[in-house]
Order: structure tokens, then sequence, then C-alpha cells
């Protein structure tokens, strides 16, 4: 903790406790109130600690100082540059020295929110971190939306005939099957999949089902069609119908679904340091930065459930396939290509490149957050994007958005953005002219995230002045976004753009 008079860096347990403040007796013989340092210790595989104050003042010195105290001198403006670590021996040090971690000590592996038994051995280099920095804390959340699942058909029969088939085996499999309720209920299932079936049951797990945004997206597109007077139940979670306008879809369009109810669960099973997580196109994570868990022995994780409402858009698959072949779209995927290898170089797991698909959608739908807010009701703060992307060479390729509202502890929300897919056209319209053109043109459009020596190498046509949103509204920290993906931009050829006209 420095003191604020004399700057000196001293521990919590040399400083009198007085009233719940820490005091410190300086040089002048006065009790002066102490604040803890702004800097500390970090790791990529989510540890934390007090950064090695005496071993950085002196990993220059010729001798080890015998009898160490520190102080931390700060310039007029708080630049690293400008902190210096400084010893009474004369020893110092500018704290912009530790920026480069490869030269900093191991990191000891303190987990101090579980207390003195979650130490754990660790091999990372230490980084320095300022203690308030957005970085110090990236949660890692994994969310969920609660539909009628399809595909759960064989879990609700091995239940229903829990009785016999709990003890089922490979042997006596077939006599359970001679059973008439029971051959009614599997006679389309082979042994394996009964097997399989029953042994997660009685292990408490998930039986086998598709990947959870391939599932939502198969309950989406399968909404039934608008019918008057058709309204959601009380009791009903999940509600949905597809709109068909009497002037057709924009171009391009294969179908909008309006949900007029819907709930989403969202857990914490962890967090990262210094670099966020990135879910893959399923919403499973896959960046090789290692989480931390919550607690040593609870078998729970913190959850939320959200109640809200939505919009559903879905592209023509052939329309997003025709443009990914065009040469114009192959030649900037490369470019994107090269900037996300730049970015996940350092990284022990390298990731999937998501492709110029994923960007796409995840442009349009930050473009339509835009558009959208200035009509619901809503800011743009409280709508969320669900992108839902698979390749073509997928077994169920995916091009759709889910642009959702929603509230932790209320029934529902007030159909106000619902209604506005019903506006889809227009929104699309301004969506075009707002991409088309942005405050920081022609510099924005320019940039190329290749060999980009400002290390912006996730996101070509994208700033502040265009696509980028509040961070709890994106799924991927702003990250992934490409404007001339979606419409002509400045300076790149328009056969580019997705929506080369204005819907």
């Amino acid at each position: 903790m420095p003191e604020p008079r004399c700057r000196a860096l001293v521990r919590s347990d040399g400083l009198d406790l007085k009233g719940g403040r820490y005091r410190h007796q300086c040089e002048q013989k006065k009790s002066t109130e102490s604040v803890p340092v702004r800097f500390v210790g970090a790791c990529r595989r989510g540890h934390i600690e007090e950064f090695p104050w005496i071993y950085f003042a002196h990993r220059h010195a010729e001798r080890q100082c015998p009898s160490p105290s520190l102080r931390l001198l700060e310039g007029a403006t708080g630049d690293f540059s400008e902190v210096i670590v400084q010893c009474a021996c004369g020893a110092r040090e500018k704290l912009s020295g530790a920026s480069a971690h490869e030269t900093n000590p191991t990191c000891e592996g303190k987990r101090p929110w579980l207390g003195t038994e979650g130490d754990e051995e660790c091999d990372e280099k230490l980084r320095l971190l300022v203690r308030t920095a957005s970085n110090g804390y990236f949660p890692q959340v994994v969310s969920a939306l609660s539909l009628p699942e399809k595909g759960r058909e064989l879990e609700i029969a091995v239940r229903t005939n829990w009785d016999v088939l709990q003890a089922a085996t490979r042997e006596t499999l077939s006599a359970f099957r001679a059973i008439p309720k029971v051959k009614v209920a599997l006679e389309s299932y082979t042994d394996e999949q009964i097997l399989r079936a029953v042994q997660a049951v009685k292990q408490n797990l998930p039986v086998e089902r598709k990947p959870i945004r391939t599932a939502e997206f198969e309950q989406l597109t399968s909404a039934p069609a608008e019918a008057p007077g058709d309204l959601p139940r009380a009791e009903d979670s999940f509600y949905a119908r597809t709109y068909k306008p009497k002037d057709g879809l924009p171009d391009k369009l294969a179908q909008v679904v309006l949900v007029r109810k819907l709930r989403e669960v969202r857990a914490q099973v962890g967090f990262t340091r210094i670099e966020p997580v990135t879910p893959d196109l399923q919403g499973e994570f896959d960046l090789g930065v290692q989480s931390q868990v919550l607690g040593l022995t609870t078998d729970w994780v913190p959850a939320c459930e959200i109640h809200g409402e939505g919009v559903f858009l879905r592209l023509e698959e052939k329309a997003v396939r025709d443009w990914e072949n065009r040469a114009a779209v192959t030649k900037r995927g490369l470019e994107l290509l090269s900037g996300y290898d730049a970015w996940a170089e350092p990284l022990k797991n390298k990731p999937d490149f998501p492709g110029v698909r994923f960007y796409l959608l995840h442009s349009l739908a930050h473009l339509l957050i835009s558009s959208i807010s200035l009509e619901c009701g809503y800011s743009a703060s409280a709508l969320r994007e669900r992108i839902y992307c698979a390749p073509a060479n997928a077994e169920v390729p995916m091009a759709a958005i889910l642009l959702s509202t929603g509230s932790a502890g209320t029934e529902g929300t007030l159909g106000g953005l619902v209604e506005q897919g019903r506006e889809l056209r227009e929104h699309l319209g301004l969506a075009f002219d707002m991409g088309a053109l942005c405050s920081n043109d022609p510099v924005c459009a320019g940039h190329s995230p290749e060999k980009d020596p400002s290390e912006r190498y996730l996101e070509g046509a994208a700033c502040h002045g265009c696509l980028f949103i509040a961070e709890c509204s994106c799924e991927r920290f702003n990250r992934y976004l490409d404007r001339a993906l979606v419409v002509p931009t400045i300076g790149h050829d328009p056969e580019l753009a997705f929506f080369s006209e204005r819907p």
C-alpha cells in the first residue's frame, strides 16, 4: 500500500488499523491514511498476486539490498513511463520495464478468492496489471434459450419406461424390447442408442443431442406461421411465429420470426484475465486461455434467467453461398484470416477462424441493433445479439441472427422489439445507410487487419463511429466486424457487399 504523502510502498500487515482504515507512520511522524497500490501481478491462467516490487526495483542492481525501503513515484500523467519504483539504497526502475512480461518472474499461482488452499503451481510469466483495468476480469458465461427442444424423444421414451429399462444391459435389452409399451416407444432406435441413453440417465448426464445453437436454430426456423388472434398463454416460456408480410420479405432474406416470449438462462462457469474468452460458433469456449474456477468444492455455478422477446431473421442460404464464392469476398477473407492468425499466434491452442460468413452476420447484427434501437423504445445497450452461423458444408448450415431484450426476474417486456420485426425492410434500409458511410471514412473503410501496425487484427472496416456497440450487447467484445462485407463501402469493390443495393 502506498502512503499518499510519503509514497512509501509497505505491506498492510505493517500498518496500524484504526476505524477500519490502514494508517502509516511516515517520516514526518504523522499518521496518514494509506490507499491500496493500483498495480497487481496477474497471469494468463487467471492467477493474481502482489507484484514483486522488491525484486523489480533491484533486478538490475549489483547486489540485493539488505533492508529494502521502497517508494512509488508517479509523474503528472500517471503513464507507466513516468512511474518509478525507488529504493532507499538507490536502486530504481521505471514501471514501463514490467510491460515486457518475458523478463518478469514466474507466477506463484495465487488464487486469493479461494483462500490459502487455492494456490496451485503455475509456469506462466507474471504480468503487470492495473488493478481496476477492464482486462483484469473476463467472465466466462454460457447461455442457452429455453425452447421446446427437438431430439429429446429418445430421452423421454427411456424415462417413461424407466421402471423396465433401468435394468437393461446388452444381454437383456432384446427381451425388454418385446414388452408392448417398450416396443412402441423404442422401435425406431437401435440397441446402441438405447443403451447410451440409459447410461446417461443413470449418471444424470444429458442424453446425446445436437449442439446448442443448432438445436435453437432448428426450433426457431420451424416456428408456425402467424395467425390472427393467436396469442401466447401465460404459462408459456417460449412463443414464436413466422411473420409473412403481404409485400414479401426483403431481397436475400429467407425468414422473419417474431418471438413474443423468450426465456434465456445464463450461467457463469469461470473467468479469465488478460485475454477474454472467445466462444466458437456453437457457443463453446475454445480460446487458449485457461479459465479459473469460482470455487474449490462447489458443485453449482451462479446463474440467472432472462425473460424477454426477440426478432429472428434468417438469410437465404443460396444467396450467402453465392456471395461467399465471389472473388472479392475470397480475397477479403484472406486479409481477415491474416489478421486473425497474427492475433492467435501467441495462443497455445489456436481456435478456428470463424470465416467471412460470421463477419457478415455479426456486422449486420450490430447495424440492425443501432437501427432498431431508434424506434423500439429500448436503448441499444438493452438489445442483445445471438449469432447462428455454420459453414455451407456443415450438417446444418446456418446464417441467422436473433436480436433480443429482456430483464431478470420479470415476466417479459413491452412488445416494442417484436413489432419492429414487421418493419424490418425499413430497418434494413437504415442499416444500409449507416454502414455505407462512417464519420471516420476513409480511414475506417480503408482499414485492413493484415500486418496492421495498430494491432487491430480482428476487424476490417469497423470503428466506434459505425459498428461498435455496448459490449453487454455483443457476444464477441466488438471483434470480428467488417461493414464492407455487408454494404458497399468507400474504397472497396462493390462485389464485396452482400447487400449491393438498398433493401
